[in-house]
């Protein structure tokens, strides 16, 4: 039997599809036990999504008041702890779980596998490397506890209908002092997380300023999208980091992916290879992101864009 541990992302509301697409890579693992765990202040309505999974044995609560805010620094040791009853670890690739899951490896002292994208045995998986260029067949040691994320963009979340049971636990573990949650400022949007979004919308260094950009934000909203960008907005200053697709920001598998003003370098095209369909506007016709398009529209952004949200009911 293998027993799987996977750690639950959330934002204290909400489960994050990502929790359910890791759900599915493990049981993809012959023979496995998956056990969801929630670390928060208050988790009851959060386990009950959770248990909600297909799949999904047993969910278990952490609620302390140190977890209000998911700090990687203060949920690593009470994972290495929660670890010691299972075989397999997993997180999301996500930034928490890319933040969270090499600490709790450090403090277990195992190697950390990451982006699993396939399943081949409880130990064996396959990961892309030099940027999606190429995929690698990496094999764990069985004798020692594997710790990985998983990349959310390489599965389907698991369907709902489970009925796990729920169980709350308190850990006897000393949490640092050495980090603090101060406080969080952010926009307020109603849009959907932009790493499990069904649509994106995104942007590139056409769209000329921040201003510009909220032409993209007006046809998102129409069409219930989650907004992104190219590296090169976010490094022009018109667009946040946190809103960057591509090798060195997010990668992403959405139904439709439109990149709007994105001529397509290989570092973007990395963050956007599991989308669905992909649809491209852009002036140049010779631009490199048609190569990949499904659907491509050569034209000025700003006219073709107010009349696609104009046909979207706007």
């Amino acid at each position: 039997m293998h027993k799987i541990l996977i750690i639950g992302e959330h934002d204290g509301k909400t489960l994050n599809p990502a929790t359910a697409k890791c759900v599915t890579c493990a049981a993809g693992i012959a023979d496995s036990e998956v056990t969801i765990a929630l670390l928060g202040g208050d988790t009851a309505a959060l386990a009950g999504q959770a248990a909600g999974i297909a799949g999904v044995t047993s969910v278990i609560r952490i609620d302390r008041p140190e977890n209000e805010h998911p700090l990687a620094a203060l949920f690593a040791p009470q994972v290495a702890v929660l670890a010691a009853d299972y075989t397999h670890v997993f997180g999301p690739s996500t930034s928490f779980g890319k933040d969270l899951m090499p600490r709790v490896a450090a403090l277990l002292g195992v190697p950390q596998v990451s982006d699993l994208m396939a399943v081949e045995g409880p130990h064996r998986f396959k990961r892309p490397t030099y940027a999606g260029n190429a995929i690698v067949t990496v094999e764990a040691d069985p004798a020692r506890k594997l710790l990985a994320t998983v990349r959310v963009a390489s599965f389907e979340a698991a369907k709902t209908g489970g009925s796990a049971s729920v169980e709350s636990k308190s850990l006897t573990v000393t949490l640092p002092s050495h980090t603090r949650y101060v406080g969080a400022k952010g926009g307020s949007t109603d849009r959907p997380d932009l790493q499990t979004a069904k649509r994106v919308v995104s942007g590139g260094r056409a769209l000329g300023s921040a201003e510009n950009f909220k032409l993209l934000y007006s046809f998102a909203d129409k069409i219930g999208a989650a907004v992104g960008a190219s590296r090169a907005a976010v490094d022009a200053g018109y667009a946040p980091n946190e809103m960057q697709v591509g090798q060195t920001g997010k990668i992403i598998s959405p139904d439709v992916y439109i990149a709007i003003g994105i001529s397509g370098a290989i570092q973007h095209l990395t963050g956007i290879k599991d989308a669905r369909t992909i649809v491209a506007i852009n002036k140049d016709s010779e631009a490199p992101i048609f190569e990949v398009a499904d659907v491509g529209l050569v034209g000025d952004l700003f006219q073709i864009v107010p009349e696609l949200e104009r046909m979207a009911g706007g």
